[in-house]
């Protein structure tokens, strides 16, 4: 009940607009400063989550494997982290509030909260991720008051063409 009124219903889609909107500029404005400080680096937040993984109340670590993916893939390569979150939640925001392939926005937005997050830093995040799962549920009727109004139709018209061509090469 809950799902069909999130992905068909137009109010659902004005509510979803407004979320889209607020999330939208907390990626964009988050994103652009790091773009426009010049100065980004992740270096020292991928050794703090390192050095302080979280734990719990047993004093074990609880992300092992997200420990082991910073040290040996993340840090080595910060550089390419240096590019990639910045850009990325420009772009995402971008996505969002422009309502242009808002699902795959919000997916990526929901990759970059829970990478925080298992990185040990709350703050926002969990109301993130709340809020990211609400529109990616919604799918296409997030981004109905948006760019997703043309941009979705398009790419099946040629997914769809592409489909039918493929078919086609198969049959002859």
């Amino acid at each position: 009940m809950i799902n069909k009124f999130l992905r068909e219903n137009k109010i659902a889609a004005a509510i979803l607009t407004v979320l889209r909107l607020y999330l939208g500029y907390s990626w964009l404005t988050a994103g652009y400063a790091k773009i426009t400080s010049g100065g980004f680096d992740a270096a020292g937040f991928l050794k703090g989550a390192i050095a302080n993984p979280v734990k719990g109340p047993d004093g074990a670590v609880v992300f092992g494997w997200y420990v082991d993916f910073l040290k040996h893939i993340a840090l080595p390569n910060v550089d390419v982290f240096n590019v990639l979150v910045p850009w990325g939640e420009t772009l995402i925001g971008l996505g969002l509030i422009l309502g242009c392939l808002t699902t795959t926005a919000i997916f990526f937005g929901l990759v970059m909260n829970f990478s925080y997050f298992l990185a040990g830093t709350v703050s926002h995040n969990p109301r993130d991720i709340f809020l990211g799962f609400i529109i990616l549920t919604a799918g296409y009727n997030a981004g109905r008051i948006g760019l997703d109004r043309w941009v979705v139709p398009f790419f099946t018209k040629v997914s769809k063409k592409g489909t039918e061509h493929e078919k086609a090469k198969v049959t002859a």
